[in-house]
């Protein structure tokens, strides 16, 4: 009986012996891939770090490479997020938020390959409240101000008084200056390391040692926004680029530009600010030089730099529209500022100057150029519409 009894108790302790092994190993594998999400979670919120993923993916049958780990310190950027801040046609790699994850088929757990998280900056658009003003279109911009060329007239208006960052639009009056100093559109100009961007590390297609005239440098700069053309006209100015700059804000204050200031030549810094109203002005101003017609509305031209021919296309998918009468265009585009532009074009047998500010996604400000050119289709005889805050700014 005894014996019996004994063989029954060692059964009942092998039996709970296995079933407390089979919980341990259980909750060990739980455990290991539980770390792979908490360890994904950790690295998406350190905005700092910056994972190369692997060149060979794993299906190749070989074990992909450990990531490198970069730390982004104040001047240093990776190619893709110099390309976003660029001031048009790069893609805006600082708006996608990617987290890609791989299972290495050896290891006992899963783990985060690589990680690239970095939001959209605010514009200052957004930081002052300019996107929730309503208005009839609901336009994705913050700033929208449409007028009749020939009277003045105000056809829409939202938000017009607002003095905000303006981008590459500055390039509109770094035409109207260079213009201005009469110097030989045949002068050849060197880029040199005094045209790089240094306050947003951004790239540019014109290499240092790039030698071109001074017509072909105003033509990229007004027709794709090449930053390092804009530059090189301030510099080769009497004076250089101090008296360059001088000059454009001695021209905004002849053309009665009081809501508008300069710092540089390109629109890449946040302290080159208008306001709606005033853009109309330099606008028209800008229409009065034929060659400013004429290069901001090319579609593509090439310029040989010395060493190698360019092909540039127009940032403006406008002028590619044959529905669309454009007599002059210039699109802008920082963080501070949002997506920009500015036009001249014929609207229902009507020249019209339309200002679109601090737009929100890459092709919203043409989509809005279009929402505001069938409104005035539609009509006819435009009504004004206003969503206008009030800024201050002279009328």
């Amino acid at each position: 009986m005894k014996t019996e009894m004994f063989s029954s108790l060692k059964v009942v302790h092998g039996v709970a012996l296995r079933s407390a092994l089979s919980f341990a190993v259980s909750l060990a594998v739980a455990t290991s891939f539980a770390a792979a999400p908490a360890e994904a979670l950790a690295k998406t919120t350190t905005h700092s770090k910056t994972v190369k993923q692997s060149a060979k993916p794993a299906a190749e049958g070989k074990s992909a490479k450990p990531a490198r780990v970069a730390k982004a310190g104040k001047g240093v950027r990776t190619a893709k997020a110099a390309a976003a801040d660029d001031d048009e046609d790069a893609p805006k790699a600082s708006r996608k938020r990617r987290v890609n994850y791989r299972m290495d088929p050896h290891a006992r757990r899963a783990a985060v390959h690589s990680v690239a998280y970095q939001p959209r900056a605010t514009s200052v658009g957004q930081a002052f409240g300019l996107h929730d003003t309503p208005d009839s279109l609901a336009l994705r911009s913050s700033v929208a101000y449409v007028v009749d060329q020939d009277t003045s007239e105000t056809l829409f208006d939202k938000n017009s008084r607002a003095v905000v960052p303006i981008a590459s639009i500055t390039k509109l009056m770094t035409a109207m200056v260079a213009l201005d100093s009469h110097m030989p559109l045949t002068e050849e100009m060197t880029v040199t390391d005094e045209d790089r961007d240094y306050e947003k590390y951004t790239g540019s297609r014109l290499a240092v040692g790039s030698v071109l005239n001074r017509e072909d440098m105003l033509h990229i700069a007004l027709m794709a926004s090449e930053n390092r053309a804009a530059a090189a006209l301030s510099r080769y100015y009497p004076g250089g680029r101090p008296a360059f700059i001088a000059a454009m804000n001695a021209k905004a204050k002849a053309l009665g530009m009081t809501d508008t200031h300069f710092e540089n030549s390109t629109g890449l810094t946040s302290q080159n600010v208008s306001s709606a109203r005033d853009l109309v002005k330099m606008v028209n101003a800008a229409y009065q030089y034929p060659l400013i017609r004429k290069f901001s509305t090319d579609r593509s031209y090439e310029v040989f730099t010395g060493k190698r021919t360019l092909a540039y296309n127009s940032t403006n998918a406008l002028v590619r529209n044959a529905s669309w009468d454009i007599g002059l265009q210039k699109t802008g585009f920082i963080n501070e500022a949002g997506e920009c532009l500015v036009m001249q074009a014929t609207v229902h047998g009507r020249q019209v100057i339309m200002v679109l500010l601090d737009s929100y996604g890459k092709y919203s400000r043409f989509a809005d150029a279009g929402r505001l050119r069938s409104y005035l289709d539609t009509l006819g005889e435009p009504r004004i519409m206003s969503a206008d805050m009030g800024s201050g700014a002279n009328p």
